[in-house]
């Protein structure tokens, strides 16, 4: 039986001519998109903005009427509150910034809550209560800060562990990849409003991983390859290189694809968010792997010489001793 084989063993592209066009776009769109969180901002969930958040369905009606809810939770006295569909048409998300007075009060809150509830309930019969809660502002700042400390120390980390296990050079590359796919992450979040709550915070998290694990393989080969053909000019080599690990790539991809596309197209609208961000990041993670992290060795100076062990005093020593030339 003849094995499929998705990349053919001779497959030689051409990856890294094009390196400098598309570094440059890779650096248009990490700018475009810490403009788009710097101008439109990250659409918080509750655990991240702090309130209360309203999930419903209008069982009997096609639409929700988002801008009725608006005003009847706005007449409540708590504010204007953030109405958008959520999931299909006739589901909604409402959330509202609570008072500090009211979030700081445990039972304040659920009373406030409550009263959304009940309001929205009486004046709409195929009014569905879908989901409940409720975060205090202290709570919702700490979480904020502890996610952003979990992506830096991961980030760190990964560097770290990289600079170790390789040189300095390689881990310099991963650190920036992944800078790359945490950035294009955050900007489709930006760009399109999705809600980012602690399971995005989840997902960044697994796209680190994904791409870390796909950036080693490459980095492996590239430094296998380094001792084997010490005469190969550096961008042959980060080709061969990454040619040669193609095939590894695409069926990972291509698996975790195949998970990941039913729960994007069908299912569950809560789920939404998480399944898209891991799934751009299966794209940018391998994208970043062959074109943020390999060129970057050959702009450091990385050659077939850079990682071959100078001959100390008593190693020439010994060799003259030997009688070697």
């Amino acid at each position: 039986m003849k094995l499929l084989k998705l990349v053919p063993d001779d497959t030689n592209i051409k990856f890294l001519k094009w390196r400098v066009p598309f570094f440059v776009v890779s650096i248009l769109l990490i700018a475009a998109s810490w403009a788009l969180v710097a101008t439109k901002g990250l659409n918080y969930g509750v655990d991240f903005a702090g309130g209360l958040e309203v999930r419903a369905t209008f069982t009997e009606r096609s639409e929700a009427p988002v801008a009725q809810l608006r005003d009847d939770v706005e007449g409540l006295g708590y504010g204007s509150p953030v109405v958008q569909r959520f999931g299909e048409d006739n589901q909604v998300s409402i959330r509202v910034r609570l008072p500090d007075e009211v979030a700081a009060d445990k039972d304040a809150a659920q009373a406030a809550a409550n009263a959304v509830v009940d309001e929205l309930q009486g004046n709409y019969p195929d009014f569905r209560l879908d989901g409940n809660d409720n975060v205090s502002g202290k709570v919702s700042g700490e979480f904020r800060e502890d996610a952003v400390f979990a992506l830096v120390a991961a980030m760190l980390a990964v560097a770290l562990y990289i600079w170790i296990r390789f040189e300095w050079q390689f881990g310099v590359g991963a650190l920036f990849a992944l800078f790359h796919d945490v950035s294009l992450t955050l900007g489709m979040f930006a760009l399109f409003q999705l809600e980012f709550s602690l399971q995005i915070i989840a997902a960044i998290l697994a796209i680190i991983g994904y791409s870390l694990n796909d950036t080693i393989v490459v980095y492996d080969r590239i430094r296998e390859n380094l001792k084997k053909y010490r005469k190969m000019p550096v961008p042959e080599l980060l080709d061969l290189s990454v040619n040669e690990t193609l095939a590894r790539t695409v069926m990972t991809s291509l698996t975790l694809l195949v998970a990941l596309l039913p729960l994007l197209l069908i299912g569950p609208a809560s789920l939404f968010g998480l399944t898209a961000a891991i799934t751009l990041g299966l794209f940018v993670g391998t994208y970043s792997s062959v074109y943020m992290a390999s060129p970057l060795l050959i702009w450091m100076g990385v050659n077939s010489d850079s990682f071959v062990p100078e001959e100390t005093v008593a190693d020439k020593q010994e060799r003259v001793a030997r009688g070697e030339v």
